[in-house]
């Protein structure tokens, strides 16, 4: 079966491809990185060895290609989650909070995801980066349309701040109910870009306060 969050058609054009890294999300959520071995995954594809040599240079590969289309669908709900209309507090918090819900729908590849990037050395830390920039030049460009109240080096720390809250709800067993954290992520951006909290906002907490 398919894992939820996985990339479809729509995300890498070659069949091949795109049964390759739902295979590598189906093993590896099931078994950890370290134990997937490309047997396991060419075996779970149907298809060859071969075949898997003509798109991955070696497991990692597959791996970090399935953590840039995985984080890409998630960006793509971000995106489509926005409603321009109203102010851009209230679009953070929607987005933030239909993202989140989107992690939470595939919480074992997400917990796999989250956790194994760091342990791909350079390499993982580049993807790793590559994917933060995206979600920072996404806030710069919904909190930035009218006023520059948020500044690139806060953007990213807004997202350092949200991926270690997400970080840390997996490391509690929580990663299906990772759309809790909504008012804390919302409240991290509102601090960073020099904006009042939301009504209500408290201060630390467990996973179903904010920040």
């Amino acid at each position: 079966m398919k894992p939820k969050n996985t990339p479809g058609a729509e995300d890498v054009p070659n069949e091949h491809r795109v049964r390759l890294l739902q295979a590598m999300a189906s093993v590896a959520a099931a078994q950890g990185l370290a134990a997937t071995s490309i047997a396991a995954v060419v075996a779970e594809a149907g298809v060859s060895k071969r075949t898997f040599y003509e798109h991955f240079a070696d497991k990692d590969a597959c791996f970090l290609e399935l953590y840039r289309a995985a984080s890409a669908s998630a960006l793509r709900t971000l995106r489509e989650s926005v409603q321009p209309e109203r102010p851009w507090q209230d679009q953070v918090e929607h987005a933030l909070g239909a993202y989140l819900a989107h992690l939470a729908a595939g919480p074992q590849l997400i917990r796999m995801l989250f956790v194994e990037i760091h342990h791909l050395g350079p390499d993982g830390a580049t993807v790793r980066r590559e994917v933060m920039q995206h979600l920072a030049d996404y806030m710069l460009e919904t909190i930035n349309k009218r006023d520059p109240v948020l500044t690139p080096t806060m953007a990213m720390a807004a997202v350092g701040g949200i991926h270690e809250l997400v970080l840390q709800a997996i490391e509690r067993g929580e990663a299906a109910q990772l759309e809790l954290l909504t008012p804390s992520a919302s409240a991290v951006v509102r601090l960073l870009a020099g904006a009042p909290s939301a009504p209500g906002t408290k201060k630390n907490g467990p996973l179903e306060r904010a920040v």
